[in-house]
């Protein structure tokens, strides 16, 4: 009867996650008490789901508690661990459905603490006490609990695989070298998880390498829009100072203009005043002319009155004011109208290279050639997209427009234009240089252009999955989706081609220690690239040049 009570005490005082006695035993807001450790790391795994709860009742608790220390269950554990019992009761020990059972016990299994790899068995705390104290067992290999030892038998030879098939990169037994893999390279299971395990530390530190570059990556994305944040509000404050500057001028120009012709027309108007009480006078001597009887004193007046002084007439009134004026709204709305059409077509480009970029921060184009060297990409021509007037030499890099040339049939073979894809694809940030003579192309494609025969779906530059500058005799062209456009700049025996695959940037250089921009495309690629060469007349070649 006194054991039980013990037992009782045990189980209340035993923490509900590792069911053994509490250690530091913390009481959170719900009344329930758990080591430690054990609620510590249960909202760890928690945190990732932005909640915090109670292992038993489930009850939801608004913010992580601070966990201090419930002294006075402490002490009562303390003064049950006296009582010698150190191990938790047999019940509290017994294996769950997702816990590995005890391979020895009988009737209800116990949870296991321990594998044994030779043994092939799992062992509760009480049958694991021999392979702590017998000597035949101490070179047993010991691991957490497993369910998956079986897979370490043979299932051929009922052996434990101790060794590894490097040729056919499967774990075997002893027989099985002497036999089924007899001649194959065999080593230790435990030699190859040693190398195995230098190359996944190899891994681990490239893994957390980039992470380091991601996470610097990240830090200059979050500089950068701080800048340009920054940089932009100055602008606009700059822009609302300039507009209210001149708003200020145009307003004091505009009362002065007023002042000025509102004197002018206020002289005129006392001028048109007095024309008029001198109309009206005349008028009064006329038509007391007009009622005169006497015609001799009517002939005799009639001269000196019919005639009128030299009239201010309506036309001398200059309107100008009001068109001064209406000039003014007009700029003003003219300037309204240029802000307005800047501002939504700017935040539309902005709007659309944002789309277009992904998660890869916006990179500065290269300037100097030392700096597009850092993308230089070594490109070999592809044999079976050759065109069969095309000979290839320097290690299939140089195409050279000749007599027919015997080529094996292939399904990515160009069999109308003269021309020809490299064999690498291009992604991400490339540059490459092509040395040319004569009238030859240089152009990108996606692997899926058409091949056969001379129509424009064929044709670099005639489609729109292609892109092709072209050099004439004295200058260059370029050409997309069968749209021709006219480009000046030096000639050159070298151009340099710049691709930016994320950003959509396609740009073409004459190579010297300066850079030339000869033409450059901003658009969306939407598969991976090949560069390609095109040539027209006999003898002319190109090469794709060695950059390293």
């Amino acid at each position: 009867m006194e054991q039980k009570a013990v037992h009782l005490d045990r189980e209340t005082f035993s923490c509900p996650i590792c069911l053994d006695l509490l250690k530091d035993p913390v009481t959170i807001p719900c009344g329930h008490s758990y080591c430690k450790n054990c609620i510590k790391d249960h909202w760890d795994t928690e945190v990732k789901r932005g909640i915090h709860s109670c292992p038993q009742c489930r009850k939801s608790i608004p913010q992580r508690p601070e966990l201090l220390k419930n002294t006075m269950l402490a002490a009562l554990v303390e003064q049950l661990k006296k009582t010698g019992l150190q191990a938790a009761p047999a019940d509290l020990c017994y294996a769950g459905p997702e816990d590995v059972a005890c391979d020895v016990c009988t009737e209800r299994k116990l949870r296991a603490v321990k594998s044994c790899l030779q043994c092939v068995a799992s062992y509760c705390e009480k049958h694991l006490h021999p392979h702590y104290q017998s000597a035949a067992f101490k070179k047993h290999k010991l691991v957490e609990p497993s369910e998956k030892l079986q897979e370490n038998i043979c299932s051929r030879h009922d052996e434990v695989m101790k060794m590894f098939c490097r040729t056919d990169q499967q774990c075997i037994c002893y027989l099985c070298s002497l036999k089924e893999h007899k001649g194959h390279d065999t080593v230790s299971a435990a030699a190859e998880r040693t190398e195995r395990q230098r190359e996944l530390e190899g891994s681990r530190h490239n893994i957390q390498q980039r992470i380091q570059d991601r996470e610097k990556d990240v830090e200059a994305i979050n500089v950068s829009a701080d800048e340009a944040v920054e940089h932009s509000e100055k602008i606009t404050t700059e822009v609302v100072r300039l507009i209210k500057k001149r708003d200020s001028d145009v307003k004091q120009q505009v009362r002065s203009h007023q002042e000025t012709e509102v004197s002018r027309i206020k002289e005129l108007q006392e001028k048109l005043e007095q024309e008029i009480t001198e109309l009206k006078r005349k008028d009064a001597e006329l038509k007391k002319l007009s009622h005169t009887e006497d015609h001799n004193q009517f002939l005799h007046n009639y001269p000196s009155l019919s005639s009128l002084s030299e009239s201010t007439h309506s036309s001398s009134i200059d309107i100008r004011p009001l068109k001064y004026f209406e000039d003014v709204t007009d700029v003003v709305s003219e300037v309204r109208d240029v802000l307005q059409s800047i501002l939504r077509d700017t935040w539309t480009d902005i709007s659309l290279t944002e789309t277009e970029v992904d998660v890869l921060p916006s990179q500065r184009e290269p300037k100097t050639r030392a700096d597009f060297l850092k993308y230089s990409c070594e490109l070999t021509l592809d044999p079976n997209t050759v065109n069969a007037q095309l000979f290839l030499s320097e290690g299939n890099r140089k195409a050279t427009f000749s007599q027919h040339q015997f080529y094996p049939d292939h399904p990515d073979r160009f069999n109308g234009w003269r021309q020809v894809l490299s064999r690498e694809s291009l992604t991400g940030r490339c540059y490459w240089e092509v040395e040319w003579t004569g009238g030859v192309g240089v152009a990108v494609a996606y692997k899926n252009i058409s091949r056969g025969g001379f129509s424009n779906e064929c044709g670099f530059g005639y489609n729109d999955k292609s892109w092709l500058l072209y050099r004439n005799t004295d200058d260059y062209q370029f050409w997309s989706s069968y749209v021709r456009t006219s480009v000046s700049g030096p000639q050159s025996s070298r151009i340099g081609v710049y691709l930016d695959h994320s950003a959509g940037i396609l740009s073409f250089y004459c190579v010297s220690d300066i850079m030339t921009l000869l033409h450059r495309v901003q658009t969306t690629f939407t598969q991976p690239l090949y560069a390609g060469l095109k040539l027209k007349w006999l003898k002319e070649s190109a090469e794709f040049c060695k950059l390293k």
